[in-house]
């Protein structure tokens, strides 16, 4: 576990009832300058610890608040740390913010359950202190005592935990593994005076899983280093001394950090003749439906190394290759300054370990770090193959259409160079709010324009945390658009706590702008031309508290004739036919270098050449990129290789239960995903956990696939006698209500499609169908879950979502089972082998449910819902 904004170390301060108290562990966002928010750390009260996180809320959003899914009474939650039954007791430990409802100070709270349907939350088990964040671990039942923890008639728990050390530790932003134990069931921890455990000297070391590997009689553990991709396998006997074993990894998903890794032994088909291990590695971001995801691999283990199943490296298809960089550009041709005059051979000075590229050397175009821009295009060739297929790494900058380079020109309203002494701001604005007293700063983010920008993290000791506006004096709008550079928080009006800029005439919004979730400042522009010779102000609004760019930053505002563009900081490879693109990819702010494939199918005989641009000289400001090969078939990348335990938005960082036996390996995730995290509608909670799963492994065509099935108190919660069933055939395109009922239930599906492309149902469903989940499948053989129309959509602009994942379609039927909640849907079918996990935010009146079809009649639709009644 992590801050999920990938970092560089600092620490800041929040005021929380008049108490300072350390905020963001050790991390922040790395994106952002934070130029004099960098503050010393400061003791808290740790006796204050015991006092929050398990009271009743006052406001809480109750139609949001799960039945049977565990969430905690009040603040932020997010990964699922140290489970483990003891007896007869399941402990859920978690990463959690015992002082407020966003990510930071981070500790692991408590909860316990009989039957993990059931919880009861827990105080605090191991706070954060002044030297530390509490980052995510194991717990293991040491029944040996061979820690020393306890004693033979009294075992310990013993955690282990990811110390993440603040800069009073003399530390800042390393990590380290560290021990606490419990002599009380878990009720009470002590951390261990010996800690660290663990030191490597690295900031991307971290996440625990210890386990007993009975056939050594010994302790085994693994952890990650996050950026690196790779999985460490350790031993010891004592808990307290550890020795490195090996290492496992860069392989399949690597688009984003490795986080969560847990290593199990489970029986295929139930044999326990045929044991693999299941290595469970998270990942973020790079998961199969965006962001955040896990990824599994199937293999082998005996006890020092893990061997996944399947060669160790991907050979891509064979084909013709154009260009592989090993006799220098070879007749591509660079301009700018960004690819120099020869490629690279392998890592450039200041620049995270490159790995995936073939041979000695790549395109990169890290040179003076990311400042340099720059393009590399090819000679001309004749497409005269289905496929170009090429490896591709670096910064996530796509092509956006209308972006420009330069200045876009216009008359200058304002730049906040000549500010009134007492106001700190241009004549005739003002300040309301945290903002009063306030103006505008130096400033050194890229690409702002003189010295000083208005910047809404101004408030000393506030920051993300400050909210107001700042206010323009009238103006007759003259021109037809309001250009401006703006960077700072993505937060659009209509989503929670937004920070925009407002061109506001007659008392009306006419037009706003967000940020970009970026410290570089870009072009932006606002439509003025409905208000052409009208009267008008610009109000610079900040209603974000969250530490998640909760900030705004605004300069050089000018009225033109034309809309400024953004600014054109692509990082891309493009095939050019004609003097167009016709083709594009990007990385995927990764270094390490992954298969991307273009089908030419519609260009066979053109002339066309590959060109390779750099535009940027922000945060992940380059692009790498190898092996251009035309071929017969596509190269499949990491993400497409990979085995998901789930093809939804909301499943991460899910590990297993200690003190179980193997065949009833049982798993809780955490139910989100980092892109959206901390905008979710809920209150006074955040995060809540996926419905614990047991998971086996079944055969399959393509080797061992992990199954994942409701554990049976879930089943046994469910009410057989009040359930309704429907069968609906034929099934006409369109939707039809059925006149069920389902809310909190298990919603079990037939689907037959006939002459359909796509049939299934619509659950939480209002009476006018405005608000419903789609779930449904397709006659190529995929399960849809569409939450595009699920409720509340709008608090961020990625968390509406259509997931896909793969099913077989047999004589035209395929059957799942969704588990609602009120706030989530779980789908789950193939017998298990497919999961789709979503968060849905519906009001408490859509319970209905429907039928839907699309592109013909499907033959008959089956449904039968149980409610389900913790």
């Amino acid at each position: 576990m992590r801050n999920p904004f990938l970092t560089y170390p600092s620490v800041t301060r929040l005021m929380v009832d008049d108490n300072v108290v350390i905020f963001g562990g050790a991390f922040m966002p790395f994106t952002h300058h934070r130029r004099a928010h960098r503050h010393g750390v400061v003791l808290l009260v740790v006796a204050l610890l015991a006092a929050v996180g398990v009271g009743t809320a006052a406001a809480d959003t109750s139609q949001h608040r799960p039945a049977y899914h565990f969430s905690p009474a009040k603040n932020w939650m997010n990964d699922p740390n140290g489970l483990v039954f003891h007896k007869g007791v399941y402990h859920l430990f978690f990463q959690y913010n015992p002082l407020g409802d966003r990510w930071g100070n981070m500790s692991w709270g408590h909860a316990t359950s009989k039957n993990l349907v059931h919880w009861q939350q827990q105080p605090v088990a191991i706070p954060f202190d002044a030297n530390e964040g509490v980052f995510s671990g194991s717990v293991v039942v040491d029944t040996t005592n061979s820690s020393g923890f306890g004693t033979t008639q009294n075992p310990p728990l013993v955690a282990m935990y990811t110390s993440a050390y603040t800069a009073a530790s003399g530390r800042d932003g390393i990590q380290a593994q560290s021990l606490a134990y419990s002599t009380d069931d878990g009720q009470t921890w002590t951390k261990y005076s010996g800690n660290p455990v663990i030191d490597i000297g690295s900031r991307e070391f971290r996440d625990p899983k210890v386990f007993w590997y009975s056939p050594a009689k010994e302790w085994r553990l693994v952890t990650v280093i996050a950026n690196e991709h790779k999985v460490l396998i350790w031993r010891s006997t004592d808990l307290k001394q550890w020795t490195r074993l090996s290492e496992f990894g860069p392989r399949n998903a690597t688009g984003g950090v490795w986080e969560c890794p847990d290593l199990f032994p489970l029986a295929v088909d139930g044999d326990p003749t045929n044991i693999k291990w299941v290595m469970l590695v998270s990942l973020n971001p790079g998961g199969i439906a965006g962001g955040s995801g896990t990824q599994y691999f199937v293999g082998d283990f005996d006890g020092t190394t893990f061997t996944a199943d399947g060669p160790a490296s991907y050979e891509p298809p064979a084909g013709t290759l154009l260009q592989g960089f090993e006799d220098g550009y070879s007749g591509w041709t660079p301009t700018g300054t960004a690819f120099g005059s020869e490629p690279a051979t392998g890592t450039l000075p200041g620049q995270q370990t490159v790995t995936g590229y073939v041979g000695k050397h790549l395109v990169n175009s890290f040179i003076d770090f990311d400042a340099a821009q720059g393009e590399l295009t090819s000679p001309s060739f004749t497409v005269n193959q289905r496929h170009l297929n090429f490896l591709v790494a670096g910064g996530r900058h796509p092509a956006v259409p209308g972006a420009t380079q330069g200045d876009p020109g216009g008359q200058l309203f304002e730049d906040f160079e000549s500010l009134d002494s007492a106001t700190h701001l241009p004549a005739g604005w003002t300040a309301t709010g945290d903002f009063s007293g306030y103006g505008a700063t130096s400033s050194g983010l890229p690409y702002h324009q003189g010295d000083k920008v208005l910047d809404t993290c101004v408030v000393p000791d506030k920051c993300d945390t400050a909210t107001g506006t700042f206010v323009s004096p009238e103006f007759t709008v003259t021109r037809d658009y309001v250009n401006l550079l703006t960077a700072g928080g993505a937060h659009p009006l209509g989503t929670s706590g937004p920070t925009v800029v407002e061109l506001v005439s007659g008392g009306q919004v006419v037009g706003s702008v967000t940020g970009n979730s970026s410290g570089d400042m870009d072009w932006r522009h606002i439509d003025a031309r409905s208000v052409v010779g009208a009267q008008a102000h610009l109000v610079i609004r900040d209603e974000n508290s969250s530490g998640d760019w909760g900030h705004l930053m605004v300069d050089d505002i000018r009225f033109s004739d034309t809309a400024a563009g953004p600014r054109d900081t692509q990082t891309t490879v493009n095939l050019v036919v004609d003097g167009e693109v016709v083709r594009s990819s990007t990385g995927t702010d990764s270094e390490a270098l992954d298969w991307a494939s273009w089908d030419l199918g519609d260009l066979q005989g053109r002339e066309a050449k590959i060109r390779i641009i750099d535009h940027s000289s922000g945060g992940w400001g380059h692009i790498l990129a190898d092996q251009f090969m035309l071929a017969s078939t596509p190269a499949k990348n990491g993400t497409d290789r990979a085995s998901w335990v789930d093809f939804g938005r909301d499943n991460y960082a899910g590990v297993t239960f200690n003190g179980l036996p193997d065949d009833q390996r049982t798993t809780i995730g955490w139910m989100n995903n980092w892109q959206y995290a901390q905008d979710v509608p809920t209150n006074p909670w955040r995060g809540q956990m996926t419905m614990p799963r047991t998971l086996s492994l079944v055969s399959s065509s393509e080797g061992p696939q992990l199954r994942q099935t409701p554990v049976t108190g879930v089943d046994k919660v469910a009410v057989n006698r009040d359930k309704q069933q429907a069968k609906v055939r034929p099934v006409p395109s369109g939707e039809k209500a059925t006149g069920l009922d389902a809310s909190v239930a298990r919603v079990d599906v037939r689907v037959a499609l006939g002459s359909a492309s796509e049939a299934g149902v619509v659950l939480r469903r209002t009476a006018d169908g405005a608000v419903g989940t789609k779930v449904g499948v397709r006659g190529d053989g995929t399960l849809v879950v569409d939450r595009t129309k699920s409720g509340d959509v709008g608090f961020n602009a990625l968390f509406a979502s259509v997931e896909e994942a793969p099913v077989t379609v047999r004589d035209g039927e395929v059957t799942f089972t969704a588990y609602l909640d009120r706030s989530s849907v779980e789908v789950l079918a193939e017998g298990g082998q497919r999961s789709v996990t979503d968060l849905i935010y519906p009001p408490a009146s859509a319970t209905g449910v429907a039928t839907y079809a699309v592109g013909g009649t499907a033959k008959a639709i089956d449904i039968k819902v149980t409610p389900i009644r913790p």
